[in-house]
């Protein structure tokens, strides 16, 4: 196996997993930190504290909080930075990146006003093909190298086997896609997903209505993903399926336990005023909700969680109206 300069972009608790992933495979990895505290820490004691204060990371894994200095020399750019700042972020940097630099995007959320993609939206800043890197996977768990299974897209064949390469292990399993859009549209619509389900949670509704929150939550994916240009089967995979039940079933889940805090009747600022980490599904269900409206598509449990989000709306209201919409054939 070649071993490549690699750039993580992020040094959340996801951004500083795949980077020690990296490392430890043997990559030449600089993880960028936003926040100096986190940088100085991880030299000093090689341990993330806010985001990881349990785990010693690799040896191997260098760490800057100067942007220039991250991309300058990379062969692979991994962005892992939340959603809303991956413009900003990667503005300042564009100009920097080698001419044979890949990029790739492990962020999971659609960007307010512009309604794209992570991938799109480097894109734009960058002029690149972007690949993307989604699927279902707790940090805390693939850190302690729990087996797990992800999807790695790419616009061709060749470019989403290279990077398999780049990031399989014998505990980290990475399939290929040439869906871009669909494997990162199952990334994003998730997390929304995520908090109706922590929602039925806190409400005390029962494993039944969980069950059918993720099903109708698939279908509504699905029916925005090929509206807008995906493939109806990538949603079946480890990005749509696979991913939307691992954040619709588990206290690990940043969206899901939003969703539970707000059945339980807790205010959305209170809840996020309390989280050191970004939970996308609140953002996302706006933007889910206004490319729903943009490509006419029924999205009737976007539409409430955009609502309970965004406008404050009972959580008990928004079950009820779920529930008592016209009749219709499931398919």
């Amino acid at each position: 196996m070649n071993m490549e300069n690699i750039t993580v972009i992020g040094a959340g608790s996801w951004g500083t997993t795949l980077a020690n992933l990296l490392a430890e495979k043997g990559h030449h990895v600089m993880l960028w930190a936003f926040e100096k505290d986190i940088a100085d820490g991880i030299r000093r004691t090689r341990i993330n504290h806010l985001y990881l204060p349990e785990v010693t990371l690799s040896e191997k894994l260098t760490v800057t909080e100067d942007l220039h200095e991250a991309v300058k020399n990379a062969g692979y750019i991994l962005n892992v930075v939340p959603t809303q700042f991956t413009r900003s972020v990667f503005s300042n940097v564009a100009g920097h990146v080698p001419d044979d630099a890949r990029i790739i995007s492990a962020s999971k959320g659609i960007e307010h006003g512009t309604l794209m993609t992570v991938s799109s939206v480097l894109h734009d800043v960058t002029q690149r093909n972007i690949a993307v890197l989604s699927g279902p996977s707790f940090a805390e768990e693939v850190i302690r190298k729990l087996p797990a299974a992800v999807t790695i897209a790419a616009n061709d064949r060749d470019t989403a086997r290279c990077l398999q390469d780049v990031f399989n292990t014998d505990y980290f399993r990475v399939y290929t896609n040439t869906d871009v859009l669909g494997v990162e549209l199952g990334g994003a619509l998730k997390n929304v997903m995520a908090i109706a389900s922590g929602i039925s949670e806190g409400l005390g509704l029962g494993a039944s209505t969980r069950a059918a929150l993720i099903t109708r939550g698939l279908a509504e994916m699905i029916r925005l993903g090929v509206a807008m240009g995906a493939r109806e089967k990538t949603f079946d995979g480890l990005s749509g399926l696979g991913d939307l039940v691992l954040t619709c079933t588990s206290t690990l889940s940043r969206n899901y336990t939003v969703g539970y805090k707000l059945g339980q009747g807790e205010k959305l600022s209170e809840i996020l005023s309390k989280m050191k980490m970004v939970a996308e599904g609140v953002a996302t269900s706006k933007s889910a909700y206004e490319l729903s409206k943009k490509h006419s598509v029924e999205m009737p449990i976007v539409e409430q969680i955009y609502k309970v989000v965004n406008e404050d709306k009972n959580p008990s209201d928004a079950v009820r109206e779920l529930m008592t919409r016209s009749l219709k054939a499931e398919y």
